[in-house]
């Protein structure tokens, strides 16, 4: 395996590390404390091909592979968590989803918007009964004639506040779980949708988390894939998010690593930097281990995404090893950082609080392992 990246994925990944620094991170303290999504930032990201990063060109998008994607949403966690997760949802689990799934008409009307960032997407799988168990959707779809009435409540909707569209999950078939969910592309400005505000989140605040109050009709040419094959679908886009939440874990993790070592060469104790004491010396040195075997998982899994392959495996263990290494990595910084750390609004504080959403979000830590067990249970056990 070739670890080097190619000259245009270091430009990208350059450039996504200077957008992060000069637009990103001046930002990212007031995003959290006042909890307001970040039209602005997520404006100036669309601006650099940050909405679309692997949709083809053509339709609109920056034409990336998988690796650079990651590499810029990395760059762009290490500024601000909230932001990466944004651009996650209407990257990974919309447009991209958009593109795989619907047809060409779809493409026109929905895709080179949603790659421009002319129109942000949003991702409406989970239910207060559905999280873990995304198969057990209450919300319904009854076909009537042409239209479809869709009724129900969606939980916990990222982008929801600014979204033009979203991708909305629904049973087919009563009883039916898997085999009888279908997707739907909605239109927010669909009579019949309601947006709700949520409770305040502990971290990743400013993400226009709503649920959405659904009782609408929809043509059936809104149906995105086949009739009854949406679960497969919500699999394949979470594969791919999974890889992207990878590096926002990472991001998160570098972020963590970089205030510790910051602190520990200017902070003295005893007469000398706090850095010369193993103590704290093993506690970067193993923030920095788990970091980097975390990276090459997720490389490994953007890879085989590249190449169209089975990655299921490899995006689960990229997620599962990137949030809980990001974790460690925010919990020893503030350990390093002790009471300058341990306030409201410092950077670490911010970090701890944050990293602890990846563990969570697109499938917890405990639902990744799972799902590695399942996989090694049927072929190598």
């Amino acid at each position: 395996m070739d670890f080097d990246l190619t000259s245009e994925q270091k430009a990208f990944q350059q450039s996504a590390e200077q957008f992060a620094r000069d637009v990103v991170e001046p930002r990212a303290a007031l995003i959290d404390e006042s909890g307001a999504f970040p039209h602005d930032v997520i404006h100036a990201a669309a601006s650099l091909g940050l909405c679309g990063v692997t949709i083809a060109a053509e339709r609109g998008g920056a034409g990336r592979d998988y690796l650079s994607y990651t590499l810029a949403i990395e760059a762009i966690a290490r500024a601000s968590a909230t932001v990466a997760v944004s651009l996650v949802v209407t990257n990974s689990l919309v447009a991209e989803l958009v593109a795989h799934g619907s047809s060409s008409a779809w493409h026109e009307r929905w895709l080179r918007k949603l790659a421009s960032g002319e129109a942000l997407g949003a991702f409406a799988l989970s239910e207060s009964g559905a999280g873990t168990d995304a198969a057990n959707q209450q919300t319904s779809a009854i076909r009537d004639g042409d239209t479809y009435r869709i009724r129900g409540k969606k939980i916990w909707v990222t982008n929801a506040e600014a979204a033009a569209v979203a991708i909305v999950f629904a049973s087919t078939v009563p009883g039916g779980r898997r085999d009888g969910i279908t997707v739907f592309l909605l239109p927010l400005d669909t009579p019949g949708v309601t947006r709700v505000s949520r409770d305040d989140s502990l971290g990743v605040r400013g993400l226009g988390c709503m649920d959405l109050d659904l009782d609408v009709r929809l043509a059936a040419d809104h149906v995105l894939g086949p009739v009854n094959g949406g679960f497969p679908l919500a699999m394949w886009a979470l594969q791919g998010g999974r890889v992207a939440i990878a590096a926002q874990a990472l991001g998160i993790g570098r972020a963590a690593l970089d205030q510790a070592i910051a602190h520990a060469k200017a902070r003295e104790q005893f007469g000398r930097p706090i850095a010369s004491f193993e103590a704290i010396q093993w506690m970067i040195a193993d923030t920095a281990t788990e970091l980097d075997a975390a990276r090459m998982l997720m490389w490994k899994a953007a890879t085989i995404k590249d190449r169209d392959g089975d990655g299921l495996v490899e995006s689960s263990m990229a997620k599962l090893a990137a949030s809980e290494a990001a974790h460690k990595a925010a919990d020893r910084a503030m350990q390093v950082l002790a009471s300058a750390g341990y306030r409201r609004g410092s950077v670490a504080e911010r970090l701890f609080r944050d990293s602890r959403a990846a563990e969570i979000y697109q499938g917890t830590s405990e639902a990744q392992r799972m799902i590695i067990a399942k996989r090694l249970g049927d072929s190598r056990i």
